[in-house]
């Protein structure tokens, strides 16, 4: 055999003139992180503050229950603050909404099948001269909707994420999210309708 002859050795074109020739070795795939475009960042603990607001109204449709809601916000941040938060994607609302989920299941979900009991206070007593429907009754309407779409329906319509960014946040394909916040809102809707009836 000649020494210019090339030889096929698998998918790889080998040269036999001079030393043996290799092909480079395939670059290493891409991090997901990368592929979106972001790269990994630490959660500033000094940025929490920022998503109180948000986080509260996140809480409260879980629970329900604004005195809870407040308890699961806190108790969120302290379990995040144990140690340092790597964000993905670079959304540090998703992240924090996952962890509130997390905090809720973990915490709250044994709880919640209990019987709540709580002195009453001025936000609890229910105000039938005030026309149309009040914060309380949607976020009791949010919470008793199935929890795939009562989490779809907090992402969106209470954080305020969009169709994507909730998917990232909730593990879930974007048609999953779409159509579990078409059936969240519809379940929220008629709870609210057989409340106006009930009055």
């Amino acid at each position: 055999m000649s020494a210019c002859t090339s030889v096929i050795a698998g998918p790889t074109r080998v040269t036999a003139a001079g030393p043996a020739a290799t092909s480079a070795a395939p670059a290493a795939a891409p991090s997901r992180g990368a592929r979106s475009g972001f790269q990994p960042q630490v959660l500033d603990p000094q940025a929490l503050s920022n998503h109180i607001d948000p986080l509260f109204r996140a809480a409260w449709a879980l629970c329900g229950s604004p005195h809870d809601a407040e308890d699961l916000v806190q108790e969120t941040f302290v379990n995040v603050l144990k140690r340092p938060r790597v964000l993905r994607d670079g959304n540090e609302l998703a992240y924090l909404m996952r962890a509130l989920r997390n905090t809720y299941a973990s915490r709250y979900r044994k709880r919640a099948q209990q019987p709540r009991e709580h002195s009453l206070t001025e936000d609890d007593v229910p105000v039938h001269d005030e026309p149309g429907v009040s914060a309380r009754e949607i976020m009791e309407a949010i919470a008793s909707a199935p929890e795939p779409y009562r989490d779809a329906v907090i992402a969106v319509d209470v954080l305020g994420l969009s169709y994507r960014e909730a998917a990232r946040s909730l593990r879930t394909r974007e048609a999953t999210i779409t159509t579990r916040v078409y059936r969240g809102r519809r379940h929220v809707a008629e709870i609210l309708r057989s409340d106006d009836a009930a009055d």
